[in-house]
């Protein structure tokens, strides 16, 4: 195709000027092999809230039916694992925290417990501290399961679903502003044990609260649990049975859908779960809606263990007896509830070199880890999240890599998509319960 135009110039010599425009390739364009079928590629999403912008599906469709489903993960540039190279180790709590945003308090107990491996004081962790992680695992659990209901119920229709999940996480993240003094990103487990005490009238809070959530997840349950329209775009979809799983790795509650009950708080007990008593949850479902069933119930199962916690809280300490590995976790804080305390300035500024010294090194340096390398695991709510963590004897990791769930588990997205519809991608990652924060190492 060219088309061929007269242009005026900007004097008469420029008057009868011609130009041509020619297309590129536009009359060489080759028509389909003999017998060959059309192929429609989508680039689909972001269609799920923790994907933001980040995780693109690349699907080729036959009419409404996926035939190839590719995923695409794309970058954060987050950049977490190589900060932590240049930070001490505990400030590596605060940015692993921010990794899978939605479970922090996991992310944040499988880098310490690595480090305490490290560090050798795995024992002489306070009683005190070990209940108040579980504690807050578990809240955090409910939390990050609401999540993944509400958005899963909104992308298929039920926003009644959504708001529902949202009014009750609120519930939980009011208590981790008052334990914690944040919504997320907490900061609060720390190597050795965690930053501060409970608050006065926490526990009670906390009871209360667990009250209050038992009766909501009831209305979530009566709302989806044997809905026929709900069953009808979960049922059957997004398939993957525990040969697939075992073969590509999978865990959490894709994994426990198939009827295998691997959980690391039985398999592999770690912060004393042994000693608490709860259910695996499980289904031989294998598609979506045994997910969602799974999630509820887990639910249940994490407010169980959140009240067996409270009965365990008994007064001690909540950090190890070592100095250096405690600071800065009990510095005391100001009247104004700020900065430090005028007795703990006194001291180091006005009785003590050997105080000041030591406040300087560790404040500018930090303590030093033992050379070795550590692989700690903990049960996320989404699978199996791990820390390898490697020290060459400094003040700073040398190396620190997570093993993410939710990285491990999108590999699941074409053998749960491929055959399906194109409607049923969208149930199908949103049972994954991907968040991206935790895919881009």
């Amino acid at each position: 195709m060219t088309d061929t135009r007269v242009t005026p110039g900007p004097d008469a010599a420029d008057a009868d000027r011609v130009v041509t425009v020619a297309g590129g390739d536009w009359q060489t364009v080759l028509p389909a092999p003999e017998g060959a079928r059309e192929r429609v590629v989508v680039n689909m999403g972001p269609q799920h809230p923790s994907t933001h912008g980040v995780l693109r599906l690349i699907l080729e469709l036959d009419g409404e039916s996926v035939t190839e489903a590719r995923c695409g993960i794309g970058y954060l540039h987050t950049g977490i694992e190589k900060n932590l190279e240049f930070r001490s180790w505990v400030q590596g709590v605060t940015f692993v925290t921010r990794m899978d945003y939605l479970s922090p308090f996991f992310n944040e107990t499988a880098y310490c417990l690595g480090v305490e491996k490290l560090l050798g004081i795995t024992d002489e962790i306070p009683e005190r501290a070990t209940v108040i992680r579980v504690m807050m695992m578990e809240l955090n659990r409910i939390a990050s399961h609401l999540v993944c209901l509400a958005t899963g119920g909104m992308e298929l229709g039920a926003l009644t679903a959504m708001t529902f999940g949202f009014r009750e996480r609120e519930l939980v993240l009011d208590l981790f502003e008052l334990i914690t003094g944040l919504r997320m990103n907490h900061a609060y487990v720390r190597p050795g044990g965690v930053a501060h005490d409970l608050p006065d009238g926490a526990e009670k809070a906390i009871a209360e609260q667990l009250t209050l959530l038992r009766k909501r997840f009831k209305d979530t349950s009566d709302l989806l649990v044997d809905n026929a329209i709900w069953m009808g775009r979960t049922v059957g979809v997004g398939y993957m049975d525990l040969q697939a799983c075992m073969a590509l790795g999978m865990s959490g509650p894709v994994l426990r859908a198939t009827g295998l009950p691997h959980d690391l708080r039985k398999t592999q007990p770690y912060c004393g779960y042994e000693n608490y008593e709860f259910d695996v949850c499980t289904q031989t479902t294998s598609d979506a809606y045994g997910r969602f069933l799974i999630r509820l119930a887990e639910m249940q199962q994490s407010c169980n263990i959140v009240e067996q916690c409270l009965d365990r809280l008994t007064p001690g300490p909540i950090m190890v007896a070592d100095k250096k590995i405690a600071w800065p976790s009990q510095l005391s804080i100001g009247a104004d509830g700020m900065g430090q305390s005028a007795e703990h300035v006194r001291h180091i500024m006005d009785q003590s070199m050997e105080a000041l010294i030591h406040h300087f090194k560790l404040v500018t340096e930090g303590f030093r880890v033992p050379t070795g390398q550590v692989y700690s695991a903990v049960e996320s709510p989404r699978g199996e999240l791990g820390a390898h963590i490697v020290s060459d004897g400094g003040t700073r990791p040398y190396r620190v890599h997570f093993r993410d769930p939710s990285f491990t588990n999108l590999q699941a997205v074409p053998i749960m998509c491929e055959g399906g519809m194109v409607a049923d991608v969208v149930a199908a990652v949103a049972s994954i319960d991907p968040v991206m924060g935790g895919v881009d190492r």
